[in-house]
């Protein structure tokens, strides 16, 4: 039998396999406990913004894949959780409880949330504090949803780590290095010294500036992030 077939009847029965203190051997694809909280979730998203569509099933069903003879199992067990977001975040908290040291796997989760949000063409707010709450149970730093988010949705122009070309959750030690090559890079000193008109000076110090900037806005929202989680 498969993980997929198992959903429905752990459902009925009530049967909470996901209490363990760490990960379990073997694929999660193998663990009904995996299968039935990611349906839940993926079902319960789709009803944050207040309208269930069917295309946002059609894009569940490609991102966590079920056989063919469980289908219809994962359809009803889809169908039911769909009716109220009420719950996820009892879902969340056992992925996070069997799966808490695989972070990856708990991103790739998220991550396919992510594509099931935007499979009608926008991502609600409703929706994003729902992906947000469940980043937040399932351990993931505040950068690494951050990153996903960007991913998914782009990220402002002026977003620090856009000007700094590097990801949200990038080591200290990647920002840094980022901040001096692009600051190196745009410095008016260089700009002076190939004799650039007036203007291209002007150009250079707006960029540094901006540079210099978005540097010390990541390293002020870092310094908060640490002296938060040491609270």
């Amino acid at each position: 039998m498969s993980f997929w077939r198992k959903i429905a009847g752990l459902a009925a029965r009530g049967v909470d396999e996901a209490e363990c203190d760490v990960c379990p051997p073997g694929l999660p694809g193998e663990d009904p406990a995996f299968s039935t909280a990611v349906t839940a979730l993926g079902a319960k998203l789709a009803k944050a913004d207040g309208n269930a569509q069917a295309q946002e099933y059609d894009v569940f069903s490609l991102v966590f894949q079920a056989d063919p003879a469980s289908e219809g199992n994962v359809r009803r067990l889809y169908q039911l959780a769909r009716q109220t977001t009420r719950g996820f975040e009892g879902y969340a908290r056992r992925l996070k409880k069997r799966y808490g040291g695989c972070p990856q796997l708990l991103e790739d989760v998220l991550d396919g949330l992510f594509h099931i949000a935007g499979s009608d063409g926008v991502v609600t707010g409703d929706e994003l504090a729902y992906l947000e709450r469940v980043a937040q149970l399932f351990g993931l730093s505040p950068l690494t949803f951050r990153r996903l988010k960007a991913t998914h949705l782009g990220a402002a122009n002026d977003d620090p780590y856009v000007i700094l070309g590097v990801a949200p959750d990038a080591p200290d030690e990647e920002v840094r290095a980022a901040w001096k090559a692009h600051l190196s890079e745009a410095h008016p000193d260089r700009a002076r010294a190939r004799g650039l008109p007036a203007e291209f000076i002007e150009v250079a110090e707006a960029k540094a500036a901006a540079i210099n900037a978005a540097f010390g806005q990541i390293t002020r929202e870092r310094k908060s992030m640490r002296l938060e989680g040491a609270a």
